[in-house]
């Protein structure tokens, strides 16, 4: 090692990222080192004490909870924090899979340590690049420089731009249905492109039948000393956190979900190891029917109803109001309403994945859709919510146009039935606009409870022809024009197939 760099200064440009590429030209000289600059004074570097489980007599958690971290990717709150999760299987070869945001990375390699107790660490392998799963490798490749990475074909370059080292250099890429063979366990490559980013792989242990799965069937929350999904009342305490991450992390990316799940019919699944929130090994088909309903953009709750108003003065408000008592007293019993203006649009999103039934209330504001609920509708649709009933309503005290603007918007997005009359409140609402108002709440209850659809439908068309990009699997509907460019991951019309 450079005699000028001290090892604090080695590690922390290392742990820095992309500012690691000199240190990782001296990456070689640690090892000899490693054994003295591990200690110091005899005592190990840090102080703190492992904080580990056991999955299986091999499988060793290693992850760590942040409950001081307000905001998951600096965008969605997160009041109850978020667990990094990591594992390592102690087989005749260790491996170790993934790591952990930096926030977290104390804990997580004095788990590591303990975990291994002495023994080399054989085989790294990185499912997903994200920061907060990836941040700790270049510190993981110092401390254990014999370790052989593995990672997706897609995920070298990511590394590369993070860290500034090529992969090769320490490891090797894999492909879907490659093994390796670690002593008892037997473990199988499964690619998961776009869910939800294009380097994400999985890793099944054909052994144990545990499916290491990424980003997928993670979830918001800290782990409050309870690992698995059923040490918790998932469906009260975490179904929502669960909800609320899927379809604003990866809600998306529908398709490619649905492709993952087909292969993961294919196998024989009895434990899921998220990178996020707790463990699956009971009931696991009851949370991949939450996932394929998700992603197929099916209502979770076919009777659900949110009601959505834009308010400045309380004209709107009221209106939206009087509609959810009437549906209510119709016999919905489960009708939520929002402030557009106060509600997190993540919980939004959520609530669109959730219920059958939307109910958009909306002032005109400066001749436009008002600007909380016009950015609603911008998520909506860029979270491909798709296939809802749906109700407007308008208030504009001189020229109302909001619901004009809004039916524009939702034509623009996929399968979006108007199934009631749209309602202009002029101000506030009169007995005029109240009998409109309960019209259209008539016209919900219908829809709801009936199943009918109150507007015309659509003439049905011709299913358009679908073009699926082999890199990251992105689909394109439609001609396939020779320039087109994937709008994920860039490449050109000739790495498109048709489907």
């Amino acid at each position: 090692m450079d005699k000028g760099m001290t090892r604090r200064s080695f590690l922390k440009t290392a742990a820095a990222g992309a500012a690691g590429v000199a240190a990782y030209g001296m990456m070689g000289s640690v090892a000899a080192a490693k054994a003295e600059e591990d200690t110091f004074d005899g005592r190990r570097k840090f102080a703190g004490v492992h904080n580990v489980r056991y999955i299986h007599d091999d499988l060793v958690y290693l992850g760590a909870s942040d409950r001081r971290i307000e905001l998951f990717e600096n965008v969605y709150p997160i009041p109850r924090g978020v667990s990094y999760n990591s594992y390592l299987l102690l087989d005749e070869k260790t491996v170790l899979f993934d790591t952990v945001d930096r926030s977290v990375s104390g804990q997580f390699f004095e788990n590591l340590a303990y975990a291994l107790n002495g023994r080399k660490l054989d085989y790294f392998v990185i499912n997903h690049m994200e920061p907060d799963h990836c941040s700790a490798i270049s510190e993981v490749m110092v401390r254990y420089p014999e370790a052989k990475l593995i990672y997706s074909s897609a995920a070298a370059k990511i590394i590369e731009q993070f860290f500034g080292f090529d992969p090769k250099q320490y490891g090797y890429p894999v492909e879907e249905g490659m093994e390796l063979a670690t002593g008892r366990h037997k473990l199988i490559f499964v690619m998961a492109p776009m869910v939800h980013w294009p380097e994400v792989m999985m890793t099944y242990d054909a052994t144990d039948k545990v499916l290491f799965s990424a980003d997928a069937f993670g979830t918001f929350g800290a782990l409050d000393g309870n690992l698995f999904a059923d040490e918790v009342n998932f469906e009260t305490e975490w179904l929502a956190d669960a909800r609320r991450y899927y379809c604003n992390i990866v809600g998306k990316y529908g398709s490619q979900v649905q492709a993952v799940l087909a292969k993961a019919a294919t196998i024989d699944i009895q434990t899921i190891c998220p990178l996020h929130g707790p463990i699956w090994r009971e009931n696991l088909g009851w949370i991949i029917d939450k996932y394929d309903k998700w992603s197929r953009y099916e209502p979770e709750d076919e009777q659900g109803v949110m009601v959505v108003y834009g308010s400045v003065y309380g004209g709107t408000e009221n209106a939206a109001n009087i509609v959810a008592s009437r549906l209510s007293e119709g016999g919905v019993r489960n009708v939520r309403v929002y402030d557009v203006s106060k509600t997190h649009v993540s919980e939004l999103i959520g609530e669109a994945f959730r219920c059958s039934t939307i109910v958009l209330a909306s002032i005109t504001y400066n001749m436009d859709i008002f600007t909380p609920m016009k950015n609603l509708l911008t998520d909506l649709a860029a979270h491909n919510v798709q296939g809802r009933r749906v109700a407007l309503i308008e208030n504009g005290s001189w020229s109302p146009v909001a619901a004009s603007l809004m039916e524009d918007r939702l034509a623009q997005m996929k399968d979006m039935k108007l199934i009631a009359d749209p309602v202009t409140v002029r101000s506030t609402t009169n007995e005029e606009s109240l009998a409109q108002l309960n019209a259209l709440a008539d016209q919900v209850l219908a829809s709801v409870l009936g199943g009918v659809v109150i507007a015309d439908a659509p003439v049905e068309e011709a299913a358009p022809e679908k073009w699926v990009c082999s890199v990251c699997g992105y689909v394109h509907e439609g001609p396939l024009p020779a320039d087109y460019k994937c709008p994920l991951c860039g490449v050109g019309a000739d790495k498109f197939v048709k489907a």
